[in-house]
């Protein structure tokens, strides 16, 4: 293998987008988390929301902090490394990209200062309002972010003039046949990663004061709650989601499905592939270990579906089998993971040992980085799949980089690689603090904080806590669970 500029332009796009998806992944399901957590507020006057609200909300600030910078530097790759690729797709992707900046990062920013930092100032209403605008911006963003995308895997709504996309109609070209599935399972996607990293986040603070007093717990206790009905609810859904987008790619990308069930002959009759090692050269898997028919009527929604095969196409039009092989191996196994805890989550909870079975929430913690892992292979799929191409069927990724040596990228890598591995390792140290800390106990809360601080109060009346009512006759506390 020759570390040429192609491959480590390659390596380095695939390492900053690694790096930045996982905050992206995290925020836009946290933002929606955070809406949550105020409506609860505002409907409840419990005060247990409130400080749940303020707690994730240092968590939101930090990783939306981190994501926003790791994100910079993937509009600047596209005119250094793959200046042909801007070039061909310019006319197309750099007013999708546009669109994401003015109607998305414009409107997180406007309000993202009022959510963190002006609920004394603006009055309930108006903050929660902010907090919804700042959730919808994190979907606008990924709308587009996806749009373009979906449009480099099936592209749609063009033509090509004198070597260069030149749009036809917008419409085909935002809403191409890829993107309503992708959208909704990345979407689904990131509000599962949310869920996931909440419950066991929480189930990790609960293990670790469990000997303290029980209202010290209540934050975690609810927090991992409410985190786990939502992947409960969520995780079947989305495995439907996964069903209807494979369609997708059957119709639109044979080969990369292809490459994903390790098919080598076009079949009617094929096997559900649990495991194999794909051979390249051979053309054949070794130690396969499959459920003889199912394939084809998974893939298919047909008993007899036909399914093609990587033979369909010659050698140069394929994908790298073994890692997309596995990498959708891996999601799978995770997304069935996820739904195995959903379903013990309601079991626990019938049982009334949602928060005291220690081998549950040890299993909840363990799969804390669970939505990460999946989105990252889940993109991994996506993207080697549509090998040897960028823009699918149109422009090979080879045509794409730019005229650059390969020690000009060799020594922007080692450079990113520093300075993302700072920048994660201070993120990670911060939010690893907070988290340790916890969300504030509410009578903690109440007697050092705002309970001194009138100009810091609520507009509303804390009656979630015994100590807020003592001297309010006729007022009732919410229960903490």
């Amino acid at each position: 293998m020759e570390f040429d500029a192609l491959l480590l332009s390659r390596i380095q796009f695939a390492f900053t987008m690694s790096f930045h998806i996982i905050f992206p992944a995290f925020t836009i399901g946290l933002a929606s988390w955070l809406v949550a957590l105020e409506f609860q507020w505002l409907r409840t006057d419990n005060p247990l929301y409130r400080n749940l609200f303020l707690f994730w909300s240092k968590v939101f600030a930090v990783s939306f902090g981190l994501g926003v910078v790791s994100g910079i530097v993937m509009s600047f790759q596209l005119g250094t490394n793959w200046s042909r690729y801007a070039e061909f797709g310019g006319n197309i992707l750099g007013p999708l990209i546009q669109y994401e900046v003015i109607t998305a990062f414009f409107l997180e920013a406007a309000f993202l200062g009022i959510m963190l930092f002006g609920w004394d100032r603006v009055g309930n209403q108006l903050h929660f309002f902010a907090t919804c605008m700042v959730a919808l911006g994190t979907l606008i963003s990924a709308f587009w972010i996806l749009s373009a995308n979906s449009w480099m895997q099936t592209p749609a709504g063009f033509r090509v003039e004198n070597g260069v996309a030149v749009p036809e109609d917008w419409f085909a070209i935002i809403f191409n046949p890829s993107f309503p599935f992708r959208y909704a399972h990345m979407v689904m996607g990131c509000y599962l990663t949310t869920a996931f990293a909440v419950s066991g986040m929480s189930a990790w603070m609960i293990l670790r004061r469990r000997e303290e007093p029980a209202e010290k717990l209540r934050g975690a206790q609810r927090s991992m709650s409410m985190a786990l009905w939502f992947a409960a609810i969520c995780a079947p859904i989305q495995i439907v989601i996964g069903d209807l987008h494979g369609l997708g790619v059957l119709e639109y990308q044979p080969t990369k499905l292809a490459a994903i069930e390790g098919n080598w002959e076009r079949q009617g009759h094929m096997p559900l592939r649990l495991f194999a090692i794909p051979d390249e050269e051979a053309e054949m898997n070794h130690y396969e270990i499959g459920i003889p028919e199912i394939g084809s009527w998974i893939l298919t929604h047909a008993y007899h579906g036909v399914v093609p095969g990587l033979k369909d196409v010659p050698r140069e039009e394929r994908p790298p089998v073994w890692p997309v092989f596995f990498a959708f191996r891996g999601m799978v196994a995770i997304g069935f993971a996820m739904l195995a805890l959903g379903i013990w989550s309601l079991v626990m909870r019938w049982k009334g040992t949602l928060f005291t079975n220690p081998w549950f929430l040890r299993a909840t913690v363990l799969m804390t980085p669970a939505g990460f892992g999946a989105v990252l292979l889940g993109w991994f799929t996506a993207e080697i799949g549509r090998q040897p191409y960028i823009i699918y069927g149109h422009l090979k990724t080879a045509d794409a980089v730019s005229p650059v040596t390969a020690g000009a990228v060799t020594t922007s890598l080692t450079a990113f690689v520093i300075v993302y591995t700072f920048l994660f390792g201070f993120g990670s140290y911060y939010l690893a603090k907070i988290l340790r800390r916890g969300p504030e106990p509410v009578e903690e809360a109440l007697r050092g904080g705002d309970a001194e601080r009138p100009d810091r109060m609520p507009k509303r009346p804390l009656s979630g806590s015994n100590e807020a009512l003592e001297g309010q006759p006729g007022q009732r506390a919410h229960p903490a669970m």
